[in-house]
């Protein structure tokens, strides 16, 4: 399948940061919110990304006008009608993707496969929101979008040969690497990734090092370009809840369970970089 036209559920940062790219690629974006506030949030961070790359010499102020012009933004779910290809980018919250993938399952194509950006939870189970399990399938994009290049392809059940081939090629117009995984809780980056991050923050509750003292250590002895609380607060502290959750939810297993300092931060707003403050305080 060709993809013209992409569709993108959600204009936070994973949702924006996909627009980004691939109106840079030359595919013509809808970019989808309920909230017209996020959507406008959602354009400024794509106009500042591109212009900061404008600056850097990275991108010429055509080609920038040129992607800015290839995204449009709406609040109507019947403008993903357009969309040869879809992909949700919504909060990671299992209800919610259910629901906004009913919606769109509605309106799109019988030929338009839909994707979802979920960090966890399980592919043939959000497929059933629609009536097409075989042309669904799992990208997951990692944050920032426009700097990482990886994209994880992960199969449902009932996800066909064509549809990751798709998906496939999708991902390496857009300029990234794709690796194919199983579908299981974390699939398989944040099935190694988060686990660690917990850990520091059980590591921290405990007082066994500072916040800054734990991420350098993790910085210069195993060469992390950034220290996992501080991973954690640019990933957001309720997503790494979330994800926490699901693996101790789907392995019945006691060595996911969610670090008591994480969950009293969540309790508390202390959500990262998002809210001003987690693990560190921002300006």
């Amino acid at each position: 399948m060709n993809v013209r036209t992409l569709g993108i559920i959600g204009a936070g940062t994973m949702g924006s940061g996909i627009a980004q790219i691939a109106a840079q690629a030359g595919i013509d974006v809808v970019m989808l919110d309920v909230n017209a506030a996020a959507i406008e949030h959602g354009h400024k961070s794509i106009r500042g990304s591109l212009e900061r790359l404008v600056k850097k010499e990275k991108l010429t102020a055509a080609d920038r006008d040129a992607a800015i012009a290839r995204i449009r933004a709406t609040t109507d779910v019947g403008d993903l009608a357009a969309a040869d290809y879809c992909v949700e980018a919504a909060t990671e919250n299992q209800p919610v993707k259910m629901k906004i993938l009913a919606d769109a399952d509605r309106v799109l194509r019988p030929e338009a496969i839909i994707a979802t950006n979920t960090s966890s939870i399980s592919i043939t189970r959000l497929a059933t929101a629609t009536q097409r399990p075989d042309r669904f399938i799992g990208m997951h994009f990692f944050n920032p979008v426009p700097l990482m290049a990886l994209v994880e392809l992960i199969r449902g059940l009932e996800t066909s040969d064509a549809t990751l081939a798709t998906a496939s090629e999708l991902t390496k117009q857009l300029g990234k690497s794709p690796i194919t995984v199983r579908n299981s809780p974390g699939f398989v980056v944040n099935r190694i990734l988060c686990p660690m991050i917990n850990e520091a923050i059980f590591a921290y509750q405990e007082g066994l090092a500072s916040a800054e003292e734990i991420d350098e250590g993790m910085k210069l002895g195993c060469n992390h370009p950034i220290g996992p609380l501080a991973l954690a607060d640019m990933i957001g502290l309720d997503v790494m809840l979330a994800v926490m959750n699901v693996f101790y939810e789907g392995f019945n297993d006691p060595k996911y369970r969610p670090a008591p300092l994480l969950k009293e931060m969540v309790d508390a707003g202390r959500l990262g970089r998002k809210t001003g403050r987690g693990f560190y305080a921002y300006g």
